[in-house]
């Protein structure tokens, strides 16, 4: 797909929620490893790992790349437009939109998943035309179970997606939240 048949704008900032959720820039490059580089993040997600320079700029360089195509649009999480604090994602598939999110250990314990996932939701409802978003994750991983609840996700009853990542065996439960 092309960029001029892209659903994502050039350009994304969502504020809601005490939060500005806006592209990724270069200033953010040196910034991404102290968000990235963690034995959760590795763990639960497909991020890279170790998470160093070279790792950021190939994930920016990604970043602009699914926006182009018109896959995915990843967002750094802030309060105020400046410092990122994590990433939340939008991926568009025959599956369904699907959002994900990382927030850096130092930012854990506010909330900040929880409200980037509702803005992020609220945007592909309203812009997208979504009618129906999903998170994925896994039962053993408490704090997106947490994250999905507190952003108004119910457990779908629908079949689990298994897989391997990073060596590492996974199984996914599917989270949904309709349009309101």
């Amino acid at each position: 797909m092309s960029s001029t048949t892209s659903p994502f704008p050039d350009r994304i900032e969502l504020a809601g929620e005490g939060l500005v959720l806006r592209d990724w820039t270069e200033a953010d490059l040196a910034a991404m490893p102290d968000l990235f580089d963690h034995p959760d993040i590795a763990h639960w997600t497909p991020i890279a790992s170790p998470f160093d320079e070279a790792a950021a700029r190939t994930r920016l360089d990604r970043a602009r790349r699914l926006r182009a195509e018109g896959t995915a649009v990843l967002l750094a999480i802030t309060v105020d437009g400046r410092a990122p604090l994590g990433e939340v994602m939008l991926r568009r598939a025959p599956e369904g939109t699907e959002i994900g999110y990382a927030v850096g250990p130092a930012h854990r314990g506010r909330g900040l998943a929880a409200r980037a996932v509702r803005v992020m939701a609220a945007y592909a409802f309203e812009r997208l035309g979504a009618e129906r978003v999903i998170l994925e994750l896994e039962a053993e991983n408490a704090a997106s179970v947490a994250v999905a609840t507190k952003a108004g996700f119910s457990l779908l009853d629908v079949p689990l997606i298994e897989g391997e990542e990073k060596g590492r065996p996974y199984v996914l439960q599917t989270w949904a939240l309709d349009l309101p």
